[in-house]
C-alpha cells in the first residue's frame, strides 16, 4: 500500500515544534537542574567510612582501578576512569556486557573494580563477581539501593541514591546519573590529593593541545633573552633608562650590577611618579627612582605560573632570575599569549 507523505507512522509522535510555550519550556529545564541540584546536595552526607575505605582500596591497589558498568553508567564509569587515569589513579573502563565474553580477561590480581549501577543488580555486573573473588579482587559499588545484591556483595559500598530522576517520567537516568558522576569525581579527588599528585603531574598526563601547552611550557621556553633583554645600570639617566625601555619594547628596564645580578626594575610606573615629583630625566639616575623588589620569576617554572602571578599582582611583564638572582630573561603577556598559555 502506498502512503501519503502526510501521514504519520503509528507509534511516532507529532512534531514538537511549539508543543509548548517558551515559558513551559524554560520551566521545565529549571525543573531539571533543581532535582540534580538537590541529588548532589544530599551526597555529602552520605560520605562515611565506607568512602575511606574506598579510596584506600584505590591507593594500596597493586594493579590498576577497573571501572565497569552497562548503559548510562556505563557512559559515566568511561569518564570516572579517564579523570581517575589523568589524575594519577591507573584506570580504565570495562564494558560490563562484553567482560563476559572474554574481557574479563584485562582484570588482574592486584586490580580494583569500581561497579556502577543505579539498581544494584545489573545481571552483567553480577555474573563477573564469582570471578573476581576467585583473583581477590575487592569490589567498590556504587549503587542507588542499599540493599541490592551488588551493594551486599561488594567489599565497600558507596550509596548514590537519588528521591526522583529529573525526567518527568521518573524514568530515564538523570539525576541518578549526576550523582554517579559527582561520586566518582570525589573520588578521583580525594585519590589526587592523597597522592599528592601537583600540576606538573597533570601536565604529563596532558601532553596534547592547548591544555598541554599550557601545563608543559616552562617559562625558558617563551623568555626573551640574550641581546632581547631590556638591561641598564643602577647609574644611568631616566633618560637613557627610556630608550632602552622603548628600544626592547618589554614596557621594563631591569637594572642589574656588572655581575648580572638583579638589582631592580624601572617600569613606566616608576617614570610617571618621577615625573609627579619633578625629577629630571638627564640628571636623576634609575638608582633613585627604580623598584627594588620586582616580581620575578624562575626559568624553570611553569608558564602557566607567570600568568598566575602577572593576574595576582596586576602587571604585564615579568623578569626571569636564576637562584643567584641574576637576570636571564624576562617575558611580558604577549609573550604568553603566542605560546598559547593564556
Amino acid at each position: 500500500m502506498i502512503r501519503s507523505m502526510t501521514d504519520q507512522p503509528q507509534g511516532h509522535a507529532a512534531s514538537p515544534a511549539s508543543a509548548l510555550p517558551e515559558g513551559a519550556l524554560l520551566a521545565a529545564g529549571r525543573r531539571a537542574l533543581l532535582i540534580e541540584a538537590r541529588a548532589l546536595a544530599a551526597l555529602p552526607d552520605r560520605l562515611d567510612a565506607g568512602f575511606a575505605r574506598a579510596c584506600q582500596l584505590c591507593l594500596t591497589a597493586a594493579g590498576r582501578v577497573v571501572v565497569s558498568g552497562l548503559g548510562k553508567p556505563g557512559h559515566i564509569g568511561a569518564k570516572i576512569a579517564a579523570t581517575l587515569a589523568s589524575t594519577g589513579t591507573p584506570a580504565f573502563f570495562l564494558h560490563a556486557a562484553e567482560a563476559s565474553h572474554g574481557d574479563v580477561g584485562m582484570v588482574a590480581s592486584g586490580d580494583v573494580l569500581l561497579a556502577l549501577s543505579n539498581s544494584g543488580e545489573t545481571a552483567e555486573l553480577l555474573a563477573l563477581l564469582p570471578y573476581l573473588r576467585r583473583l581477590d579482587v575487592p569490589v567498590i559499588a556504587l549503587t542507588g539501593n542499599p540493599a541490592s545484591t551488588l551493594a551486599r556483595e561488594a567489599t565497600v559500598h558507596l550509596d548514590i541514591r537519588v528521591d526522583e530522576e529529573a525526567c518527568p517520567l521518573n524514568l530515564a537516568p538523570t539525576a541518578s546519573t549526576t550523582a554517579l558522576l559527582a561520586m566518582g569525581d570525589a573520588l578521583a579527588t580525594a585519590l589526587l590529593e592523597a597522592r599528592g599528585f601537583t600540576s606538573e603531574d597533570f601536565a604529563r598526563a596532558h601532553p596534547g593541545g592547548a591544555l598541554g601547552r599550557r601545563l608543559l611550557l616552562r617559562v625558558a621556553d617563551v623568555m626573551r633573552q640574550g641581546e632581547q633583554l631590556p638591561r641598564v645600570a643602577a647609574h644611568v639617566t631616566l633618560e637613557e633608562g627610556l630608550v632602552e625601555m622603548g628600544r626592547k619594547g618589554l614596557g621594563l628596564a631591569a637594572v642589574t650590577d656588572a655581575a648580572g645580578l638583579l638589582r631592580g626594575v624601572f617600569t613606566d610606573g616608576d617614570l610617571r611618579r618621577a615625573l609627579d615629583r619633578g625629577l629630571s630625566l638627564r640628571t636623576t639616575t634609575l638608582a633613585e627612582v627604580m623598584t627594588q623588589s620586582p616580581r620575578v620569576v624562575r626559568p624553570e617554572q611553569l608558564a602557566a605560573d607567570a600568568v598566575n602571578s602577572m593576574q595576582e599582582h596586576r602587571v604585564t611583564a615579568l623578569l626571569v632570575v636564576d637562584g643567584q638572582a641574576r637576570l636571564v630573561g624576562a617575558l611580558n603577556i604577549h609573550d604568553l599569549l603566542r605560546a598559547g598559555v593564556v
